[in-house]
């Protein structure tokens, strides 16, 4: 995944299945960015690859000698890097508000998902949680065109890549309440970068379940 516009030197390293790694690549198409994509399998780490990542997770972006190792951390990179379209506010009061509203989803909503690996009762108590969540913060994905902003975000790149998942997860998003959810997922899908982001691994989450 990438487009041809402009050249670069980075090697991003990721995963088809995690969202963490999702997130990164949305960020790389809307930036109109080429960077080397190559898919790590969790199971299959090769030796080498520790040199980069002690702990053998993805993502991690190398550009030069530079190593980033951290979802976040990448993203807030490439966007002080390669600032247009900038996917973070110009001034601080906004900027502030993008990094609480990514810390709350990062610790509410991605710090679930661990859960769903475990054993049934454990999965079914994080659909629970991660179902009643964004039903309770459905009026915040309709007031504005994006999540509780008027431009499009690292918020909403970090909410997509999650959102694709939910067939994944098992959560099913039903009744009157769910529809300014759905919605706004099906805006941020229609997205021709969001679309350039997925791999064949992820364009099947949604095909079969």
């Amino acid at each position: 995944m990438a487009t041809v516009n402009r050249r670069s030197v980075m090697t991003l390293f990721t995963n088809p299945e995690n969202p963490d790694c999702h997130r990164t690549r949305i960020v790389l198409a809307e930036k109109e960015l080429t960077a080397d994509v190559i898919d790590i399998s969790l199971g299959e780490i090769p030796e080498d690859f520790h040199d980069l990542s002690p702990e053998g997770t993805v993502p991690v972006l190398a550009d030069r000698d530079l190593v980033i190792t951290n979802a976040r951390v990448i993203m807030e990179y490439l966007d002080e890097r390669f600032p247009h379209p900038p996917l973070m506010p110009v001034d601080p009061v906004s900027r502030a508000k993008v990094r609480t509203a990514l810390y709350s989803i990062e610790r509410d909503w991605y710090g679930l998902l661990p859960e769903f690996e475990r054993g049934e009762k454990t999965v079914a108590r994080a659909r629970k949680t991660l179902r009643e969540g964004l039903l309770a913060f459905a009026p915040a994905f309709s007031h504005k065109p994006f999540f509780m902003s008027d431009e499009y975000s690292l918020t909403d790149v970090t909410l997509s890549a999650l959102l694709w998942r939910l067939p994944v997860y098992g959560v099913e998003l039903t009744g009157a309440g769910a529809k300014p959810v759905l919605d706004y997922m099906k805006r941020m899908f229609d997205r021709p970068t969001f679309q350039m982001s997925l791999t064949e691994v992820e364009r099947e989450m949604r095909d079969k379940y």
